[in-house]
């Protein structure tokens, strides 16, 4: 049984505590090959090169591992983490992570917690998003993860009208999100308000984890005992991927480090963000790539089939042949005996029934095709009538102007993109991957691909595509239409050409971008959102405000973007959101406390984009200490102390500037109130950096103090608190703390 009574955020989940921070290319002093002495196994485990017991017989010291005894057997270690399975093909290790848990005690009264988490920064291995999944268990239980880029998780219930099932998580009792692309750091948490001690009564426990998919199977036990927690003894397997060293295959050939030293060896290239490569063994060949002469060739003629059926099968290297035996010829892969050609009259029963024969195979797979095509149209008809396609095409009929809008086909959406080509690829986030197409009207668009779509949304999808089209705005990226005979639906966007307002402040391009330029993509995108929370036929929360999301054209006019986290405005108290996402560093505190998106949490993620402008330093950085890690917590610290020119960007940094980039910094602050109350409105936001844009076209009003006190005047809606709330102070350290710890 599960023990109980731990302090509320014990650290049991793991850390690569002897990788961390040693992880560098070209370390080993013999660049391949096990080491003389060094075992090649621990236990039960094998332990190919370039892993190795200790760091003197791995690769580099990224690789070497602890061979101990754990209970009378031995087991290998990377740092505190048990590994259990490697494998060279697939470049993956398979590795125990913990259990992220919260029961409630009813002898005391109380909830006791242990936060499971992992951290594989600066390692070589990155959690798999195709082998493993996040998982809650737990009734009424609403749990999230928190990496160094995203925050996903989930909510599972326990309603009486959907009843638990073994084998089955989608929400009853069990609930699962997709692991994002990239990640090394993740921290589990829960959400205590969703909780209620009725549930606790008949679900005591709750769960959060990664964990590989093909190691899970719900049982409806797992949800009123502790059995999930007991059956893998606190700890799960999670699946990693790993590169040999940081250079791409191109950069590392022709060094002495290069790790494929095998002949017969290939260099794959990482799929990730970063650089990097790992090592396979060329078709044919099998073995390990990492070490001389590893590869060997595989003998196909000795597996338990012939390839060559009653053939001859000879083996050559990296391949096989087949011949035939005397009196038998090869045709079509296969060896049939030599016949004497039979006469005119023995032919013709022969030929027809050969005839007879093609006919009857082209009229079945004729009707099999037919079949195939009428169970695929069948299936693109059902899933356009599940997102509302029937609804939303009726409705554009009727309605003036909904021509503008378009609903595509599978077939045009894969013609523009050249079927959806990886050269194609200009983005990737959370929630999919945007292609750039050009349609057969030589219209260039963006088309989005989501990768997932939560119940309420599917059902909603046609209306809601209704209201997201009639959007007309030159500072909202127009959406052009979209396709629904797919299963998750896609968009298409108007193409915006310049990139992202994130990519001009942090790319490293060496521009120095104005002090005007800067404030005039801030009121285009505050016009944006204003038009969208307020200006709207329906009221709509983007949900993921941030500098990506921020497109620019040709001439620096900004463009929001990115609708696939938006959502209706709610229209009561009841509509919470089911699935916690967003971006760490722009995240809302109070949404993260409440579940509750509202505009507000808008207001409060364009403070932070605000920030950027003003600093040019990134939301998020977990690789600093203390409150350095958010820029939002160094913002307002410094705003208190009166050092807002230690924050400012040094190309903006002007005497001449200074009483304007104070002003703009004041509204930063107002943005970024922990209460949503204390926050302004978006429209008041555009307002008051409208009126900042005419003062920088007019510098004679800077002379002139009465008209730039005018210019600049507050309507009494903008007028908030100039005291930094303590409050906000001690639950951004809180967080920011929680994040180095790893809680």
């Amino acid at each position: 049984m599960m023990k109980l009574g731990y302090p509320r955020f014990l650290l049991s989940g793991y850390i690569f505590l002897s990788l961390l921070g040693i992880w560098v290319v070209a370390t080993a002093v013999v660049p391949a090959g096990h080491r003389p002495g060094c075992p090649a196994k621990c236990g039960d485990v094998d332990i190919p090169f370039p892993f190795g017991i200790g760091d003197q017989c791995a690769f580099h010291p990224g690789f070497g591992l602890d061979c101990t005894a754990v209970d009378g057997v031995k087991k290998p270690f990377a740092g505190t983490v048990e590994v259990t399975k490697i494998s060279l093909t697939n470049g993956t290790a398979t590795m125990n992570t913990a259990i992220s848990w919260q029961c409630y005690v009813p002898a005391t009264g109380t909830t006791n917690y242990s936060n499971g988490w992992l951290n594989l920064t600066n390692t070589p291995f990155w959690i798999s998003e195709v082998d493993n999944t996040v998982i809650v268990i737990g009734c009424n239980t609403l749990a999230y993860m928190i990496s160094s880029s995203y925050v996903i998780g989930c909510s599972s219930t326990c309603e009486s009208g959907d009843p638990l099932k073994n084998d089955t998580c989608s929400g009853a009792g069990c609930c699962q999100a997709n692991v994002p692309k990239d990640i090394q750091y993740y921290n589990g948490y829960f959400n205590e308000k969703y909780n209620t001690t009725k549930i606790w009564r008949d679900s005591r426990c709750s769960y959060i984890t990664v964990m590989e998919k093909a190691a899970f199977n719900f049982k409806t036990s797992y949800v009123k005992s502790t059995v999930f927690y007991d059956t893998y003894k606190g700890y799960v397997p999670i699946v990693l991927n790993w590169k040999i060293a940081l250079q791409t295959c191109k950069e590392v050939r022709n060094e002495s480090s290069y790790a494929c030293v095998s002949s017969h060896s290939v260099c794959v290239d990482s799929t990730t963000h970063n650089p990097g490569y790992r090592c396979n063994c060329s078709d044919g060949y099998q073995g390990n790539p990492y070490i001389a002469n590893g590869c060997r060739d595989i003998d196909e003629c000795r597996r338990l089939v012939n390839p060559c059926g009653d053939g001859i099968c000879e083996n050559t290297p990296g391949n096989y042949s087949c011949s035939c035996y005397p009196g038998n010829y090869m045709t079509n892969g296969v060896c049939v005996p030599i016949q004497k050609k039979p006469s005119r009259f023995q032919a013709m029963p022969v030929v027809g029934a050969s005839v007879g024969l093609v006919v009857l195979v082209i009229v079945v797979a004729c009707a099999c095709l037919i079949q195939e095509r009428r169970k695929l149209r069948n299936m693109k008809l059902a899933y356009f009538r599940q997102h509302g396609g029937t609804i939303l095409f009726e409705e554009m009929k009727s309605r003036q102007g909904a021509d503008a809008f378009k609903i595509f086909s599978e077939e045009e959406l894969q013609q523009a993109t050249n079927r959806f080509s990886e050269k194609q690829v200009i983005g990737r986030g959370g929630h999919g991957t945007v292609y750039k197409g050009l349609l057969k009207s030589n219209v260039e668009v963006a088309v989005k691909r989501c990768m997932t779509i939560d119940e309420q949304h599917k059902k909603e999808f046609g209306k809601e595509m209704l209201i997201l089209a009639q959007i007309n705005h030159r500072n909202v990226v127009k959406l052009l239409g979209c396709c629904l005979e797919v299963e998750v639906p896609m968009l298409v966007y108007e193409y915006v050409p310049n990139g992202t307002l994130f990519d001009l402040i942090h790319g490293n391009h060496g521009w120095r971008i104005s002090l005007a330029t800067r404030l005039g993509i801030a009121h285009d995108s505050a016009e944006a959102l204003s038009y969208l929370h307020s200006g709207a036929s329906t009221p709509i929360l983007h949900g993921d405000v941030k500098s990506s999301n921020i497109l620019l054209d040709d001439n620096h006019k900004a463009k929001v973007s990115d609708f696939g986290a938006s959502i209706l405005a709610p229209t009561d108290e009841s509509q919470f959101v089911t699935l916690v996402q967003g971006t760490c560093g722009y995240l809302d505190p109070e949404y993260m406390q409440t579940c509750q998106l509202t505009d507000k949490s808008d207001v409060y993620s364009f403070g932070v984009v605000l920030l950027e402008l003003l600093t040019c330093k990134k939301p998020f950085n977990l690789d600093a200490l203390g409150q350095e890690k958010s820029l939002s917590m160094m913002f307002m610290s410094a705003m208190k102390e009166n050092r807002l020119e230690v924050m400012l960007d040094d190309g903006i940094k002007d005497e001449d500037n200074m009483e304007i980039l104070e002003e703009i910094a004041e509204l930063a602050k107002h943005c970024l109130e922990m209460s949503g109350e204390n926050r302004p409105s978006m429209k008041e936001v555009a307002e008051k950096l409208d009126r900042l844009r005419k003062v920088m076209h007019h510098p004679w009003v800077q002379q002139n103090p009465e008209e730039m006190e005018s210019l600049l005047e507050e309507p009494s809606a903008m007028v908030h608190s100039t005291i930094v709330s303590d409050q906000y102070f001690s639950i951004e350290k809180k967080a920011v703390t929680n994040l180095q710890s790893g809680r």
